[in-house]
């Protein structure tokens, strides 16, 4: 991490930026350990002898998890010279003590990973401090509820083609539904309790059926006829951009119509082009730039998509269609379905839910 702040150190000096936690100390995965164990020397006199094998062993089971996790991370055992991270750290080690739940020792290490990441950040520095208060406390069935929640909202394929990001859904959930999901309003209430959500009674979710179309519109949305003067429109500004005319496809939904192949508008910056040139035997693969103007072009594209309801509406009944398919999208669906009020999640519950989630599926991005 970088900022601003021109430094200065004399020889054989150490320099810390406590704010950005960024060192220049040189820990390493040795000296991290040590310090571990200097911080869980404060928490000996906490326990009676008895307790103190129990709590020993659960630590010991942290710090393997913890370790290897930081590790991987580049420049994250610095942390561990931050008087601020050894505090988190010490109050860490207390909830793994306290816990007999084996997944909360992973847990405990995403956040204090998530701390490392964005800890810069106040906001999700004061989450995750809570969060980690409350790991031991928080039941299994809330926690997968909430992670769940967490990752409708938040997670969606990239790939334009439909089966393809149905299946990457599937795919996602399949990890992060690793038990049975709460039924009733208990599991609401046990979060709200925590802070890790606030429940709104008067309100009502939107249901998957309208909600995951709002989301993903490029696989809804009618399209261009095929054929039409809109189609040939359409291609003219392709050609006139210099773009391939492969960026519309046929329609999975309505062969007689083509789509850009997007989930929507807002995926325009992330598309890429590459040129292929053929070498001898081999073939090489070169990245292009997409430029402003080509990007403008493909928006101005959606104007000549046909605007009819029916048609839409009939898209959609086919999204859900294939939603059913697949066995994790259908468990989903059901027990979305049947919350019955509006819930939103706080900056405990975002950290929480987004590092169980991470747990779950180490190729998630990080927490923004």
């Amino acid at each position: 991490m970088l900022n601003n702040q021109n430094q200065k150190a004399g020889d054989n000096s150490q320099q810390l930026q406590a704010d950005n936690m960024v060192f220049n100390i040189g820990i390493d995965e040795k000296r991290a350990r040590e310090i571990y164990q200097e911080m869980n020397m404060q928490l000996r006199n906490d326990y009676s002898k008895e307790a103190l094998i129990i709590a020993n062993k659960r630590v010991a089971e942290f710090e393997d998890r913890l370790l290897p996790k930081m590790e991987a991370v580049d420049g994250a055992l610095e942390a561990f010279a931050d008087p601020s991270f050894q505090l988190l750290l010490v109050e860490a080690q207390k909830t793994a003590a306290s816990t007999e739940r084996t997944a909360d020792y992973d847990l405990l290490a995403e956040l204090l990973v998530h701390r490392f990441k964005k800890g810069s950040n106040r906001n999700i520095r004061a989450g995750i401090n809570r969060a980690v208060e409350i790991v031991d406390e928080i039941s299994d069935d809330a926690l997968l509820g909430l992670t769940v929640f967490h990752s409708v909202s938040n997670f969606f394929p990239l790939s334009g083609d439909i089966q393809l990001g149905l299946d990457v859904l599937d795919q996602l959930f399949s990890k992060i539904i690793y038990s049975e999901l709460p039924k009733g309003n208990d599991w609401l209430d046990h979060l709200d309790i925590l802070d890790a959500i606030r429940v709104n009674s008067f309100g009502t979710l939107k249901k998957i059926e309208q909600y995951y179309p709002e989301m993903l519109p490029g696989y809804v949305d009618v399209g261009i006829e095929k054929g039409s003067d809109d189609h040939n429109k359409a291609i003219k500004t392709l050609e006139a951009a210099s773009l391939p005319q492969n960026i519309l496809v046929e329609h999975y939904f309505n062969s007689e119509f083509v789509r850009i192949d997007l989930t929507g508008r807002g995926q325009i910056d992330s598309i890429s082009l590459e040129r292929k040139f053929k070498i001898g035997t081999q073939t090489l693969t070169v990245p292009l730039e997409v430029t402003l103007e080509q990007k403008n072009a493909i928006t101005s594209i959606y104007d000549f998509y046909k605007n009819d309801d029916t048609i839409k509406q009939e898209n959609i009944r086919k999204f859900l269609d294939e939603w059913q398919k697949r066995e994790h999208l259908k468990i989903l669906k059901e027990w979305w379905d049947s919350i019955s009020n509006t819930m939103q999640l706080t900056s405990v519950g975002k950290v929480l839910a987004h590092s169980n989630a991470q747990r779950c599926d180490k190729n998630l991005p990080a927490l923004e």
